[in-house]
């Protein structure tokens, strides 16, 4: 292999030294300025520490379209087994990431995926539609009578919390504690969403999440329902069932990412439309454009900022040298706005039609509910502009200041 730049200064000045996940970038959300920067500057960035976790090692940022399918697409080299975020196990063990499959590399990812597979194909997801609209329906009918509300809190969160929890076989009553702890573990970093700091995480949110999924497991081994919760207990994987902390975090996955996927993509691709009265024209006179708006909401709006892996090898990307145990993190954020794929890639343009990369990139970690997602999205944008046509920004949106979720926590809006 050739002697190419590792971890030293690129050169390039402005770029040396930069924290890619320092607050200071992520207040307003994503930092795209930046993005646009080291995507024409040094596509392969390294990030040597992360201020607000010191005990965690530097790792890399892949910002092009590109290369970010090509760790995607080898696990064997870019391994998700030690972490899939930006840090370790500063928020929670390693031993409990390892249990979602998110946190495995094949074969076992593909065994416990599997497991989940046969309830998110697109013809099951499909069958749930009229409910999911039945669903966005009743908490649009909550706001009758009123002229303002806030489209995170009001209509997104209580939407996809009962969507999933459906899927879950979780009684409507219990859907706001479960947002509260998929939001203070995921927003743990902000200020808002988790007053008391990170270290919340592990020692009040972790603990609930297992006492309260405990007593559902108990209940479900003692009557089986058709739910997914029911699935993974009654599971077996090589003839062995699941153990608990599997089955915990499973269910933390599903839950994690039913209620912050859709709620994150929705309330951006929402602004985006009232932003642009171009765009909301398109889609009033032709309703049938709306998945269309899906799609560039995806592309520009990913719900998740990045994801990481970590390289098993010395390995060569982008011009730069990768070393065995460094940490590898994609910014979909960047890559969806590559300018190599895109024309005017920070305009919402929903004629686009273009591939994105917001379910990652291919390969075993391809997102398991991207028909539930785009389902979700399209019945929430179409409800909501079929009752409120001419809805307005009505306030200041504010981001979730954090470098993996990418979402407004506020988007106040006038209901003429």
């Amino acid at each position: 292999m050739a002697d190419l730049d590792t971890r030293t200064d690129t050169g390039d000045a402005p770029l040396d030294g930069v924290l890619v996940t320092d607050r200071e970038h992520w207040v307003d959300g994503p930092p795209h300025a930046l993005f646009t920067e080291m995507r024409a500057r040094c596509p392969v960035h390294w990030t040597a520490s992360i201020t607000d976790f010191p005990q965690e090692a530097g790792f890399w940022s892949v910002t092009r379209a590109d290369d970010v399918h090509t760790v995607s697409r080898d696990w064997q080299t870019y391994s998700s087994a030690s972490g899939f975020t930006a840090v370790s196990d500063s928020l929670m063990p390693l031993e409990l990431i390892q249990a979602m499959f998110i946190g495995m590399d094949p074969p076992k990812h593909d065994r416990v995926k599997g497991l989940f597979q046969r309830g998110f194909t697109p013809r099951r997801i499909a069958a749930h539609e009229d409910d999911i609209r039945a669903i966005t329906r009743g908490v649009l009918d909550r706001l009758e009578g009123r002229d303002r509300c806030d489209l995170v809190t009001d209509v997104a969160q209580p939407v996809v919390s009962r969507v999933i929890g459906s899927f879950m076989g979780l009684p409507p009553e219990d859907d706001e504690i479960w947002a509260r702890l998929m939001n203070t573990t995921l927003g743990a970093g902000d200020p808002d969403v988790n007053p008391e700091g990170p270290e919340t995480v592990m020692a009040r949110d972790v603990p609930e999440i297992f006492r309260r999924c405990q007593e559902l497991i108990a209940a479900r081994r003692a009557q089986p329902t058709d739910d997914l919760l029911s699935v993974l207990v009654h599971a077996e994987i090589d003839g062995e069932r699941l153990e608990e902390h599997e089955i915990v975090m499973g269910f933390f996955l599903l839950m994690a990412a039913g209620n912050d996927s859709t709620k994150a993509t929705y309330c951006s691709g929402m602004r985006a439309i009232m932003e642009d009265e171009e765009q909301r024209a398109l889609l009033l006179d032709d309703p049938a454009l709306i998945p269309d708006a899906v799609e560039e909401a995806l592309r520009m709006f990913p719900a998740f900022a990045h994801f990481r892996r970590t390289a098993t090898r010395d390995v060569e990307l982008g011009g730069r040298r990768i070393r065995a145990g460094d940490k590898v993190v994609m910014w979909y954020a960047s890559t969806n706005r590559d300018e190599t794929r895109y024309e005017d890639a920070d305009r919402f343009d929903l004629r686009r039609r273009a591939e994105h990369q917001a379910f990652g990139a291919g390969g075993r970690h391809f997102c398991l509910g991207t028909a539930l997602a785009r389902l979700e999205l399209r019945v929430l944008i179409e409800e909501t502009l079929a009752r409120h046509p001419q809805i307005a920004l009505d306030g200041e949106p504010r981001y979730v200041e954090s470098p993996f979720v990418n979402q407004l926590k506020t988007l106040p809006v006038r209901l003429p």
